[in-house]
């Protein structure tokens, strides 16, 4: 419960708010008592599991002489697994002292902290007379709620980074696209394109050129991975690739050279060719060439499809990219990433993905807007690392990781070392919603992610 707030104009002093050490924790404790049990009688005892939860965090204002006059305490919903939804509550300031605006402070700082915490849910319970306060900070409500037997409303923070992340890689590629029809009928943003008349599947990826400059072989070795796992959720096994590279000078080529040559070697794929050129900026693009006489496409999905998420597990995130990329395939041997890359070929399921730069649920809108439908996805049954919070594992670069949609009942990818849950299902509609293990949806996809529109020509099984 977000309670006892002083509602008024923007602050007139310096706010300082800050985590809680213990004799702070103390000071608040006793605050929220003196407020919810002795002046509300809202509880005979307001301190619950939560207080005692080691993951919980107290976040509190100070006054100028450095006294504690509110605080508010935020973390995970239920007991268990931290699955990404978070819960606000026992806001308190004491009335009359420090500047009013105390209690917006606490509030922004809470949404921010739950924010960095990986929460892509953040829900408080408000009492009404501060319903408005909420919405004035950016907070939505949700329905009338009861809380010790008083009214209550349940608001929640508008947390925007999964559609954010869809937005920054994926938006403009209908129009950009508009009149190419890459891929032809049946595929439409699918990660390799058919050549018509062959049983051939190319793709082409490149490395951001920050990349290419901080971390050359890192970015030689994901150059091969990322066009590899395009191949491989269309069901093609890779017999070659082309490399561009362009750098200011030989030794920033060699070391990229040496990352792709490594990740190569790996994968046991040839590199056919490529082009060199020095004296320019940082430029990495890769082409990869395989075969299948049958590729699975990204758009071969419906409504009622159960949607599993298989991904390797092992590994960590990359040094420098902590949140941003997960690295496991350089710890795999030649054999289990060479079962990884075979798994959606031997499974052939009605449609597939490999996730992209726009994270887990990006790549699920892609998936099911490419089918002409919505999606649902359970995020506490998505497999993530424990060393993953769930915001940071849903938006990241995952190293291997495919999305499938089949039938229910069909068999799971045969991936070796990664690990595979079904974890949604495509519904009518556009977007993706996130399900809870409350049973509640929330949005986190309202539309289309790409704009180019469902594939064409592919049949219903």
């Amino acid at each position: 419960m977000l309670g006892e707030v002083l509602i008024g104009a923007p602050a007139r002093a310096h706010q300082l708010v800050e985590r809680a050490d213990d004799a702070a924790v103390a000071a608040y404790r006793a605050l929220r008592r003196e407020v919810f049990v002795e002046q509300q009688g809202l509880f005979d005892d307001d301190l619950d599991w939560r207080d005692e939860d080691p993951r919980t965090v107290v976040l509190v204002a100070r006054d100028a002489a450095g006294q504690v006059i509110g605080g508010v305490r935020l973390g995970p919903a239920r007991p268990g697994p931290d699955v990404g939804w978070w819960v606000g509550g026992r806001l308190v300031v004491r009335r009359g002292a420090g500047p009013v605006g105390t209690g917006s402070a606490l509030v922004r700082a809470a949404c921010a902290h739950a924010e960095g915490a990986g929460a892509l849910r953040f829900d408080a319970t408000v009492q009404p007379a501060n319903e408005r306060l909420f919405h004035r900070i950016g907070w939505r409500t949700v329905r009338p709620v009861q809380v010790a037997g008083a009214d209550h409303v349940l608001m929640r923070w508008p947390i925007g980074r999964v559609a954010a992340l869809a937005e920054a890689t994926k938006r403009q590629l209908g129009a950009l696209l508009d009149g190419l029809a890459p891929g032809g009928p049946g595929f439409v943003g699918d990660d390799g394109a058919p050549v018509p008349g062959s049983d051939l599947v190319a793709a082409c990826d490149a490395v951001v050129p920050a990349m290419v400059e901080r971390d050359p072989e890192w970015a030689g070795w994901c150059a091969v991975l990322v066009n590899l796992n395009d191949l491989a959720a269309m069901g093609a096994t890779p017999v070659g690739i082309l490399d561009a590279v362009g750098a200011r000078d030989a030794a920033c080529v060699r070391r990229v050279l040496t990352g792709l040559r490594k990740a190569a070697a790996a994968y046991g794929v040839p590199v056919l060719g490529g082009h060199t050129q020095f004296g320019v900026p940082a430029a990495l693009s890769v082409t990869a060439l395989g075969r299948t006489d049958h590729p699975v496409p990204g758009g071969g999905g419906r409504p009622g499809h159960h949607v599993t998420l298989t991904a390797d597990l092992g590994g960590s995130w990359r040094p420098g990219y902590a949140g941003r990329q997960w690295d496991s395939s350089t710890s795999r041997t030649p054999a289990e990433l060479a079962t990884m890359l075979a798994s959606v070929g031997r499974a052939r399921p009605a449609a597939a993905k490999d996730v992209s730069m726009a994270g887990v649920v990006g790549t699920l809108g892609m998936l099911a807007e490419a089918s002409g439908c919505g999606a649902v996805l359970d995020v506490a049954a998505a497999p993530r690392p424990a060393g993953a919070t769930a915001g940071d594992w849903l938006t990241c670069f995952p190293g291997f990781a495919v999305l499938t949609a089949d039938r229910p009942g069909a068999d799971p990818l045969p991936a070796g070392p990664a690990t595979g849950a079904v974890c949604g299902e495509l519904v009518a509609g556009a977007g993706v919603g996130l399900r809870w293990p409350d049973g509640e949806t929330t949005e986190a996809i309202t539309a289309t992610v790409t704009g180019m529109g469902p594939a064409t020509g592919m049949g219903t099984a």
